[in-house]
Order: structure tokens, then C-alpha cells, then sequence
């Protein structure tokens, strides 16, 4: 892999910079992948700690890669045609295998029932993935079953003809009934681990609806006009508002418990390929937002 720094880079460590370009790898496997020689930067070998410069060109050969088996996985398929599908992702499940976890994730499942019917423009680690869910996230996820479709649904995405709505608790109530969230988002620069608003961060904007007002929590019904990573978890917890049970974004002690973040991707609505037509999906509540909501109302 080559890639070509521009000025949005410049200053920024090369692990964190490819760590943050490429998601399957972590900021600690990419350090080694460093120090084993797997990086160059303009033909030369450098730390991890090398701050790149505005048209330096990195080469990138990571050591080979596990292999992704098929395995029997139950799929609930909300929608499906010849061209994609719509699946309902469990909590608990990684969206696509990593470096270190190759089992158990749904493109795992989507290989043992669809094979090689499924689009490899983003690799083998992601077949047929147009987008991703966080582990700890259910909900509605859109697969290609080929190239041409996965470009379409790509392109649909950018020319924002698509709406994802999300549902979400989140700690203490909030007093405006809907408003806007336009903060840009980037690497922690003090946690790798995490995403934060950052000044030099990609542009993300959020639209929040409150549904319902509890003692101390809110439902709200969030819509993606960006997709950054973790990017309503980031923006929620910037105004004081942190996923309930998001320990990783502030929500701190819990009072109902429950094992993930209460929040789900509910709502889908996007333009069938090739014929344009808009189909919306929406699903009911899972069993963490039902126990939640039923122990607020409680």
C-alpha cells in the first residue's frame, strides 16, 4: 500500500495516522508492524513516533493477514434481492473480523451463506460491507452480494440520498427538543483508543430528536448526516449527554444493568440499486433499549 501525505496530516505521529486509516489494525499493532520494517516513509524506515510532512509517500506491507473462515451464524435478514441485504446485527458482534479476533464477526456468518457472493472492494476482512456498526451497537447494516451494487450503495451515501436513524438513552434530561450537533471528529490525540471532538477532525454532523424524558435520562432518536467512527457516541457525550452504559465515552455508574451501550440503529431508508426506488426499513427496539426504557418508566 502507498499513500501520499496532504496537508491534513502534517504533524501527525505516523502510528496514529495510520492506525486511524486503516481501522483493522490497532495502534499498537501498527507500532510493531513499524518496527518490524513494515513502514517506509519516502523510502526510509522510521519510529513510530516519525511526524509526517505534507507530500512525504508512505509504503505500507503489513505481515499476512489470518484468514476469515465461513462459520454457521444465524442472520436475521430484515430485507434482501439479488443485488444486497439488510441484516439486523446482534449487540455484542463485531461488524468484521480484525487483526486479532477472526471468528464470530458477521462477515463470518455472510461467508457461510453467501460465499463469494459478496463484494471484496473494501478486502477479504470486510466482504460485502458498505458500512459498519460499532460491536456494541444493534441494528440495520447494509451488505452488497457484489461490486457494482456495493459502488452504487457507496455513491448513494455520499450524495446523501440515504437517511440512518438511531435510537439512544442517554444520561440526564435534555431541555431542546431537536437540534443539530456539527462538531468535527479525529483521533483522541491523548487516547488512541478513543475518537474526540478535534479542531483538525473530519466534519461530522449529527441531528437529535428527544422521543421521551425520564428523572435522569432522555430517549432520542439520532440522525447520521456523516458517518464518522463512534461519531454519535463522540458528539452525545461532548454536550453532556453520554450513551447510557457507554463506559468509554463517560457514562460512568450504572443504575440498570445492562451489557452494551443503549443504542441501536433503527431506521433505514435508501434508494433500492438500480432503479432508484426508496425503500425504508425500521425495526422495533431491542431487548437492552426495551429493559432500559421499561426500568426508566418504572
Amino acid at each position: 500500500m502507498k499513500l501520499v501525505i496532504d496537508d491534513l496530516t502534517v504533524q501527525t505521529r505516523i502510528d496514529s495516522y495510520l492506525a486511524d486509516y486503516m481501522q483493522d489494525f490497532s495502534r499498537s499493532k501498527i507500532q510493531n508492524e513499524i518496527k518490524n520494517g513494515a513502514v517506509f516513509v519516502n523510502s526510509k524506515q522510521v519510529k513510530p513516533s516519525y511526524l509526517l510532512k505534507e507530500g512525504d509517500v508512505v509504503e505500507f506491507t503489513p505481515s499476512k493477514p489470518p484468514e476469515i473462515l465461513p462459520e454457521n451464524i444465524p442472520l436475521n435478514i430484515v430485507w434482501e434481492d439479488e443485488n444486497m441485504l439488510v441484516v439486523n446485527k446482534p449487540s455484542g458482534m463485531l461488524t468484521h473480523p480484525t487483526t486479532t479476533e477472526v471468528s464470530g464477526t458477521l462477515v463470518n456468518a455472510l461467508l457461510y451463506k453467501y460465499g463469494e457472493n459478496l463484494s471484496d472492494l473494501n478486502g477479504d476482512f470486510r466482504r460485502g460491507i458498505v458500512h459498519r456498526l460499532d460491536r456494541n451497537t444493534s441494528g440495520l447494516l447494509m451488505i452488497a452480494k457484489n461490486n457494482k451494487t456495493h459502488e452504487y450503495l457507496v455513491e448513494a451515501m455520499k450524495a446523501h440520498k440515504m437517511t440512518k436513524k438511531y435510537l439512544a438513552v442517554v444520561k440526564g434530561v435534555i431541555s431542546e427538543d431537536e437540534f443539530t450537533i456539527d462538531k468535527p471528529i479525529g483521533r483522541n490525540p491523548s487516547n488512541p483508543l478513543k475518537m474526540g471532538v478535534v479542531e483538525s477532525g473530519k466534519d461530522a454532523v449529527s441531528i437529535v430528536k428527544v422521543l421521551e424524558r425520564f428523572e435522569d435520562a432522555t430517549l432520542v432518536e439520532v440522525q447520521l448526516i456523516t458517518g464518522r467512527t463512534h461519531q454519535i457516541r463522540v458528539h452525545l457525550s461532548s454536550i453532556g449527554h453520554p450513551v447510557y452504559n457507554d463506559t468509554l465515552y463517560g457514562f460512568g455508574k450504572m443504575k440498570i444493568k445492562t451489557e452494551e451501550q443503549v443504542l441501536e440503529a433503527y431506521k433505514l431508508t435508501f434508494p433500492k440499486p438500480f432503479d432508484g426506488e426508496l425503500i425504508t426499513l425500521e425495526i422495533e427496539p431491542d431487548e437492552k433499549v426495551n429493559k432500559v426504557l421499561k426500568a426508566l418508566k418504572n
